[in-house]
């Protein structure tokens, strides 16, 4: 017989030594590998990570896997897989896909906060404080506070309920907050949307021409205006610019929230502003006044304003234009001020006495209301009516 030891450069070695060396490429617990998935069963996927045996992927993780991950699961496909238990009390080899998708997503989302880059998440639950997105395996938190700042104008449901109808929507974020060790990773879709907006501010000024119509969203008011955003920057409807009514405030005929269609009526590239109107885009009164009011005509009027030459009066009329009384036009008799005969807010009755568009003018008339001189024409007109 002979001896099992042999003699090496001084040093005895065993034949079983093989067993033990790396050519066996053991696994070990927490190691990431790359394998194939090899094979399909019933509750069973194995993936081939180079050892003796193929890794066995458990039940219980196949039951949590969503269809993406299935997918990528598919027979022959080259994985990642942690290495969960090198040897079971039943001999298997056990790994975990989604274990290895989360060492490497955590590496991921680290990358994404010092690079400060944007990415796309999609919602995938709500709680009391924000909504819940999907980052690879991740779980991510973006806050109430991190959401985009226009999310909730004009929103009529409660901060649960809009939540709740952000399910499966896909955000665009940037990770602000990564703590592996108490698995806290927070997002934000304002800051993204602020890199998002600087970008798409850029190419719209070089997109935009004057007089052209666009499609915008009210995000804030002012007491001079509106602030509309029209898909990546923000103009400015100035008060004057919103109605061909008189009107004096924003919230006369707008909400935030509101979407209006606007006309791009000035454009400063230098400063990054845009002027916009909204009653451009309908008809100016004072083109068919002459269609709708005539020399000699009553009309109703609200008395608005009164000054030392006479009173502005508001028709009551679609367009509420304004007239001009003036203070020789106020009585037959002598009077030092509008306020010997009328007040402001009171409902008159007045006579057209001048029409002029061109001038934007309208002048009117209280004591020709019952003149002679257009006797005949009101009699014609009350026969008519």
């Amino acid at each position: 017989m002979t001896d099992n030891f042999m003699e090496n450069g001084g040093e005895t070695s065993h034949p079983m030594d093989f067993l033990l060396s790396d050519d066996l490429n053991l696994p070990t617990a927490g190691e990431i590998r790359i394998g194939q998935v090899v094979e399909h069963g019933t509750n069973l996927i194995l993936i081939d990570v180079g050892a003796k045996s193929e890794g066995v992927i458990s039940t219980q993780e196949l039951d949590s896997l969503d269809q993406e991950s299935r997918e990528a699961l598919a027979l022959g496909n080259q994985v990642k897989v942690c290495i969960i238990d090198p040897e079971d009390s039943r001999g298997n080899l056990l790994v975990s896909y989604t274990r290895a998708a989360e060492e490497q997503d955590w590496l991921d989302v680290a990358a994404l906060l010092d690079s400060q880059e944007v990415c796309q998440v999609k919602v995938i639950g709500f709680n009391r404080g924000g909504a819940l997105a999907k980052v690879g395996e991740l779980r991510g938190f973006v806050p109430n506070s991190q959401l985009r700042r226009d999310r909730y104008l004009g929103q009529q449901d409660s901060i649960d309920a809009y939540l709740q109808k952000m399910h499966g929507e896909t955000l665009h974020v940037k990770v602000i907050e990564v703590d592996r060790r108490r698995n806290r990773l927070i997002l934000s879709e304002r800051a993204a949307e602020q890199e998002i907006r600087e970008a798409r501010r850029a190419e719209l000024l070089e997109e935009l021409k004057v007089d052209d119509v666009r499609e915008g969203r009210v995000v804030n008011l002012a007491d001079f205006g509106a602030f509309v955003d029209i898909g990546g920057i923000e103009g400015l409807v100035h008060l004057s610019e919103m109605s061909w009514k008189r009107i004096n405030s924003p919230s006369e005929v707008l909400q935030l929230g509101d979407t209006v269609e606007v006309s791009i009526i000035n454009i400063d590239k230098e400063r990054q502003r845009l002027a916009l109107s909204i009653k451009r885009l309908e008809s100016d009164p004072w083109t068919t006044i002459a269609e709708s009011y005539h020399v000699g005509q009553l009309v109703e009027a609200t008395i608005t304003k009164l000054t030392k030459f006479g009173a502005f009066a508001r028709l009551n009329d679609e367009f509420e234009l304004i007239g001009l009384i003036h203070i020789s036009e106020l009585s037959e008799d002598h009077i030092t001020h509008p306020r010997e005969i009328i007040n402001a807010s009171q409902e008159v009755t007045v006579r057209i006495i001048r029409v002029d568009p061109p001038q934007r003018q309208l002048g009117l008339s209280l004591k020709q209301v019952s003149s002679d001189k257009y006797l005949e024409a009101d009699l014609e007109r009350l026969a008519a009516g």
